[in-house]
């Protein structure tokens, strides 16, 4: 394998320098090591280990976010690539005997990768673990630390993985085509930043978030809680996935935005606010850069007007503007923060806060062979976590639309909020989702 490395620094993305602005140090927050990102997937097939070693050092050879580390100096980040090195992978024998003990136990399987500390200089800033059921039925675990990889570089890397180790198998050298790489990407990020695409983005920001607040949670701290981030699952019935699409349908929207509409709503009986800037996730990755390795994600806050809303399907109708017009011209939130200076003025010691998602990346595997392997991914997690990787104080609230059901999750800081303030607000936001798929026409 060819070796390669860099001392040269090069700068941060503009997604990374946000990081800096929650950093502390390289002991906590989203460059220190509980700050990780997990995947999981179930193979069929009798799995060779020292080809699946060989394919893991592969994947890091391809991809340098891999063995990049970051400098913090003076409250100046930079980054540099180092050699390739074979990344850890670890067995573990699981004897479980039925379908339903297996999923089980490879959902905690994950749970286990992601709570182990990840330091960020321990390059590669990837791991695996194995865990074999029988010879044709295992479990594949990748973690990584999120500052290089996000969601959807997990299935990037796995997709690699599955094409290298099949390769290799066959006896032949992996012949993938050419990737670009993540300081390929800072680099047309900084070239693109005084362009006219980046500047209109900018205005339609000005414009719309003008004397907007994002949404906050009031928190009730518990000094004799150590802080750390937990995270509360729930399932749906068949009968409200079902409701959601068909509604998305009707209103020519996506199932998130009926999602987020109903989150409006949720907030609105809350707060009595109608003014409602909820943040979210999206891939960040405009630039083609689709399969390269690295933190592309940006935060894109989104602005639903509920005033003169009366029923459901207005405010269906009023949040499918929002996400059109805001995905439509995303950018990294500093570029957004300079438009929007206020955005952030409503978070403080007593308000962190509170963003929602409903994320599905590309290559998200199902029953999909490759070689003599077939990989499906483990999206349905159910299983609550008390300890799950960190993220700065608020709320997360995150959804998957499957096709029998609505996977949900809630990842909250555990020492600002009580387990049953999380639950009872659950249990109500899914209440207005009935709501809203039962009769859409009926008032907010």
């Amino acid at each position: 394998m060819t070796i390669v490395g860099t001392d040269a620094r090069t700068q941060l993305s503009l997604q990374q320098q946000f990081l800096c602005m929650f950093a502390q140090g390289f002991e906590a927050g989203p460059f220190g090591p509980h700050y990780v990102e997990v995947g999981g997937w179930r193979l069929h097939g009798r799995v060779d280990v020292q080809t699946l070693r060989l394919a893991l050092a592969d994947v890091v050879e391809r991809h340098e976010a891999l063995r990049t580390v970051v400098h913090l100096e003076n409250g100046v980040g930079t980054q540099s690539v180092l050699p390739a090195r074979q990344p850890e992978l670890l067995l573990v024998e699981l004897d479980e005997s039925t379908e339903a003990d297996r999923d089980r136990r490879a959902e905690h399987l994950m749970i286990e990768a992601e709570t182990r500390p990840f330091p960020i200089h321990e390059v590669p800033l990837l791991r695996a673990v194995l865990g074999r059921f029988d010879e044709q039925d295992s479990v594949l675990v990748l973690s990584a630390h999120h500052s290089a990889a996000d969601v959807w570089s997990l299935q990037v890397i796995l997709r690699d993985l599955a094409e290298c180790y099949a390769a290799r198998t066959a006896g032949n050298e992996p012949r993938l085509p050419e990737v670009t790489q993540y300081r390929d990407y800072v680099a047309a990020q900084q070239e693109e930043a005084a362009g006219p695409t980046v500047a209109a983005a900018r205005a339609y920001w000005r414009e719309t978030l003008r004397g907007a607040q994002i949404l906050v949670a009031p928190t009730r701290r518990n000094e004799q809680v150590t802080p750390a981030t937990s995270y509360h699952r729930f399932v749906t019935d068949a009968d409200l996935s079902t409701g959601v699409s068909r509604l998305a349908k009707a209103t020519r929207s996506s199932p998130f935005m009926v999602l987020l509409a109903a989150f409006t709503v949720f907030v609105n009986r809350r707060t009595q606010a109608t003014d409602i800037v909820v943040p979210t996730f999206a891939p960040g990755r405009q630039h083609g850069f689709q399969s390269t390795v690295g933190s592309f994600f940006n935060f894109v806050p989104l602005r639903v007007d509920l005033r003169d809303c009366r029923t459901f399907r207005d405010a269906v109708a009023r949040t499918r503007t929002a996400c059109v017009g805001a995905f439509s011209h995303e950018l990294p939130l500093l570029h957004v923060l300079a438009e929007a200076p206020e955005l952030m003025s409503s978070v403080g010691p007593d308000a962190v806060p509170c963003l929602f998602q409903a994320v599905q990346p590309p290559y998200l595997m199902q029953g999909k062979r490759i070689g003599d392997l077939e990989y499906t991914a483990i999206w349905r997690r159910v299983m609550p976590q008390p300890l799950g990787s960190e993220t700065p104080d608020g709320l997360i609230w995150s959804m998957h639309l499957g096709k029998t059901e609505v996977v949900g999750g809630l990842s909250f800081s555990r020492h600002l909020f009580d387990q049953a303030e999380i639950h009872e607000q659950v249990a109500e936001y899914l209440g207005v989702i009935g709501e809203m798929v039962a009769d859409p026409d009926s008032a907010i």
